[in-house]
């Protein structure tokens, strides 16, 4: 090898080291402004939290934070005695693998476990509950169809919150389910009411059991928690799954799931959701004239889809009656969890979020959250 050609090697060699230290000094200041936010915000969410971003086929942000108040680490030692855990275990620090309760986030993971159902032509959306559950017929219930329970318009009346998920974990069986909620209270005509709770995914999850014959959580990691490598994530493997609010996860996990319904269905070349299908949960199936009985507040205007919220809900309306209502797929969808994390796809702007964290307070949530997406969106442009 003559001189001429190490040196320009070298040449090379050191251009490229010097190109990649600025793209990523670039990086770092072009998501200072996120990683200021999250610190400033930080005790409002909850003392901990870890922010992943993905964008243009690649993880660009992954940050944790931790800094615990003392009147946090004294409420998670209140938390710990209550779960039988030790203090250590409950107050360690966040990380991208960390496993906790993502709350409502877990309506998403089900509604899609649900949507494989109908990619495989064993349920269409518009089937009614009463043809997989008869008994729900004899008690004027068997007429809800699967588009009424992914969507929180049911018409079933239910309690609660801390009632609802009281009486679920006083339930061991999905046929025990069943049996209580044959007679539950009416509120109004399938579609026509939305009430966000427990019911309606509960409801589905009982229906797919049926088809399959398997129970909800062996679906669950056949069809995405396995195929996604989400290796960490179930409905907690013992008692009643809670289709609605039960699972468990890790930011890791998640943000696999994100990356499939951002890439319309595929994940690692391989396709766990059709693109109709994945187009389909991101349609709001909030008619003009469905009466929203019960909204969590951090939802604001937020239109709803199939297990998730959009939070550039389109207008919604139906082509005949009974049908369900047609809509314009929206661009920003999420799935927001009581504990406080917060995971949405931006399809415009071509990225998935996911800001995992574990909070009871709820209060100023919504604004937050609005907060958070803007400087994100400002980040990845």
């Amino acid at each position: 090898m003559s001189a001429y050609t190490r040196t320009i090697r070298r040449s090379v060699s050191l251009t490229t080291a010097f190109l990649l230290f600025l793209q990523l000094t670039f990086s770092q200041d072009r998501f200072q402004p996120v990683s200021d936010w999250v610190n400033t915000n930080l005790p409002d969410l909850g003392g901990r939290a870890v922010l992943l971003i993905w964008k243009d086929g690649q993880l660009v942000y992954n940050q944790a934070f931790n800094n615990l108040s003392k009147r946090q680490q004294t409420a998670g030692k209140i938390r710990a005695r209550v779960q039988g855990k030790e203090e250590e275990e409950v107050l360690q620090d966040y990380t991208s693998t960390t496993r906790e309760r993502i709350a409502s986030a877990s309506k998403w993971l089900s509604a899609a476990l649900v949507l494989t159902f109908v990619d495989e032509g064993k349920l269409r959306l518009s089937d009614t509950v009463g043809k997989f559950l008869p008994s729900l017929s004899k008690y004027g219930k068997g007429h809800i169809r699967i588009w009424h329970c992914l969507s929180h318009t049911t018409g079933i009346k239910e309690g609660g919150l801390r009632e609802t998920i009281g009486n679920l974990q006083k339930i061991t069986t999905m046929d025990a389910y069943i049996d209580q909620l044959l007679t539950a209270p009416m509120e109004g005509e399938p579609g026509k009411v939305f009430r966000y709770g427990n019911t309606g995914l509960q409801l589905a999850a009982a229906v797919i059991e049926k088809i399959s014959g398997k129970d909800f959580e062996t679906l669950f990691r056949e069809r995405i928690a396995d195929p996604l490598e989400m290796k960490n994530t179930d409905f907690g493997k013992s008692g009643l799954p809670l289709a609605a609010g039960g699972a468990w996860s890790t930011p890791e996990d998640y943000l696999n799931f994100l990356l499939m319904i951002r890439n319309e269905g595929m994940f690692r070349e391989r396709r766990i959701l059709s693109k109709a299908m994945v187009h389909e949960m991101q349609k709001n199936k909030i008619g003009r004239d469905c009466l929203i009985a019960q909204s969590p507040d951090e939802a604001g205007s937020w239109g709803y889809g199939l297990g998730c919220w959009l939070a550039d809900p389109q207008l919604a309306i139906a082509p005949r009656k009974d049908a369900m209502p047609e809509a314009k797929r929206s661009n920003v969808s999420s799935s927001p969890g009581l504990f406080g994390s917060y995971p949405w796809v931006d399809n415009d702007r071509n990225y998935a979020a996911f800001l995992f964290v574990y909070n009871l307070r709820h209060k100023g949530r919504q604004e937050r959250y609005r907060e958070l997406k803007e400087v994100v969106d400002a980040a990845v442009r």
